[in-house]
């Protein structure tokens, strides 16, 4: 699942990838961008802004991905691959870009966001965005502030919403209520200091971690298969207790997900409350 190394480390091989080449072709497969042409014009740098992909072009244009749950971009050859792997993301009509230099193709797959945008304008895109925890803006007091703003809302909401703090989701979220052993339902205003403090900084640790590995670690333990803690595991034994992981969902109605937690490790609220709604909303 796509979460903050995730686009860190996506962003970083296709910026080594093109930075500083010329496009020699473009395909955009959506229909707001299906006349765009960029062939000729110099990709000068690849970032990420969270879970968001900037990719400037030369004219200060931007093209803005984010890769939601199941997005990817993938590299091939100097043409368009036929095919980029056996997980069935090869498929044509998963395809919503391709973008080729003379030594690299970037082809970006099942993308809920792709659109092409002033690059002077990106902050409309992406300025909502708290603190990155993987960028250089990273500043934990200012995510904490935030996080606290709303101190009845679930501690599982508060981390994922990327207003307070962008880079975390589904699977972090999980992880850090585990680690912080605390219900995820638990409002974020009840946490005893120094906690938020701690969260935040293991949050960033985490991250920092796993920006440049394929497999996604939280544990100290070696073996792959016990690289996390709960999400993923439910029904297994908890790795502290032995007590069975458990889910629940946590969100807007429209917008449910699912969390993994251990109800003997994580006491608290056991069960999702009414669905949350902000202040003033």
């Amino acid at each position: 699942m796509p979460e903050g190394d995730t686009v860190w480390r996506t962003a970083h091989r296709l910026h080594e990838a093109l930075a500083g080449r010329t496009l020699t072709h473009t395909d955009f497969r959506v229909p707001r961008l299906a006349t765009v042409d960029l062939s000729g014009r110099t990709v000068l740098e690849v970032i990420p802004r969270g879970k968001h992909l900037l990719m400037r072009v030369e004219g200060g244009l931007t093209v803005h991905s984010h890769l939601g749950m199941e997005g990817a971009w993938r590299l091939g050859g100097p043409a368009p691959a036929k095919r980029a792997g056996g997980d069935g993301s090869d498929r044509a009509d998963q395809i919503r870009a391709v973008l080729g230099t003379a030594e690299h193709t970037a082809i970006g797959y099942r993308l809920p966001l792709l659109e092409l945008i002033r690059t002077r304008a990106e902050h409309g895109a992406v300025g909502h965005l708290g603190p990155d925890l993987l960028g250089p803006d990273w500043d934990p007091a200012e995510a904490e502030r935030r996080l606290l703003v709303d101190p009845e809302r679930p501690l599982a909401e508060a981390l994922l919403d990327q207003r307070n703090l962008a880079g975390i989701g589904n699977v972090y979220a999980s992880e850090l209520c585990f680690l912080a052993r605390s219900s995820p339902w638990a409002p974020v205003g009840s946490l005893p200091a120094p906690l938020p403090t701690r969260l935040l900084s293991t949050a960033h640790r985490l991250l920092e971690a796993n920006k440049d590995r394929l497999a996604r670690r939280t544990t100290r333990d070696p073996h792959r298969d016990r690289a996390l803690y709960v999400y993923g595991r439910e029904r297994r034994p908890c790795r502290r207790c032995g007590t069975p992981i458990t889910t629940g969902g946590y969100g807007p109605v429209d917008r449910r997900r699912t969390i993994w937690y251990c109800p003997h490790c994580q006491p608290g609220p056991a069960h999702p409350p009414p669905p949350h709604t902000p202040a003033g909303g």
